[in-house]
């Protein structure tokens, strides 16, 4: 796969925006991201494809649909509104079109974007789903409006503490009262890691000829995965770590903005 991690430094090193690392390697990224995470199905109610534990079964498991769930016995997904926030190829995207009637998916990647409108249309959800390239923290997306948001694996491509704490703020703003996310980021408890403290990072992707990219990471331990959502205007409902991810559902603040 092309998922070596570097131990390079990162200090000092050129500098590639998120942007224009996906935009390069979009294709070939998302020809290898074709199912939905255990976790995210969870997250929505449903059965999950693969492996999942009992802490997390417990922590995630439907809580996507609310403290009393916000369909109705039918499955009503009339008004519902849906966030993909670092949509990538689409494929959480997908999942969301279930269980609301329209989705928007963000990603600071036109080429990824491009990934994720083709998929739709092959799998005939389309019409469901909305794209805007867009900054994670700097969503243009009016407040108060998102029943049910995913936000994983995209938090720790983010390169500052400032900036991640901000996009959990703007997503406590967007959310509407009752709303629910799913926050999730690469964690040093996952066994590819030594460290025990969160640390900055670059890992390269492998393209097709051997050319590699390096991809920025924040690397964070679950107790500084707690601060900085703690720190934005986030009230979490659950954590859990899982297959080496930090995980959190998540709400909007009373005083979220």
């Amino acid at each position: 796969m092309g998922e070596e991690r570097s131990r390079a430094p990162v200090e000092g090193a050129a500098e590639t925006s998120v942007r224009d690392t996906y935009d390069r390697i979009a294709d070939h990224f998302a020809s290898t991201r074709e199912y939905p995470w255990p976790e995210v199905i969870a997250f929505l109610g449903g059965k999950p494809t693969g492996d999942l534990d009992s802490a997390a079964e417990a922590a995630l498991g439907g809580a996507g649909l609310g403290s009393s769930g916000q369909r109705d016995a039918a499955g009503d997904t009339a008004n519902r509104l849906g966030l993909d926030l670092g949509c990538g190829n689409g494929r959480h995207g997908e999942s969301l079109a279930g269980v609301v009637e329209r989705v928007v998916g963000v990603d600071v990647s036109r080429g990824l974007l491009e990934t994720a409108r083709e998929r739709s249309r092959a799998r005939d959800y389309d019409d469901a789903l909305g794209l805007v390239q867009a900054d994670a923290a700097a969503l243009p997306i009016r407040a108060d409006v998102v029943d049910v948001a995913v936000y994983v694996a995209t938090l720790h491509h983010l390169r500052s503490r400032a900036t991640r704490v901000a996009s959990l703020s703007e997503l406590a703003r967007v959310l509407a009262p009752g709303g629910r996310a799913l926050v999730s980021a690469w964690s040093t408890a996952h066994d590819r890691f030594e460290e025990s403290q969160g640390f900055d990072t670059t890992v390269p992707w492998t393209l097709p000829g051997g050319e590699q990219v390096e991809r920025f990471y924040h690397i964070y331990d679950p107790a500084e995965f707690e601060s900085d959502l703690a720190a934005s205007d986030l009230d979490v409902v659950s954590s859990v770590v899982s297959s080496g991810n930090c995980y959190a559902v998540v709400e909007a603040g009373e005083l979220s903005y």
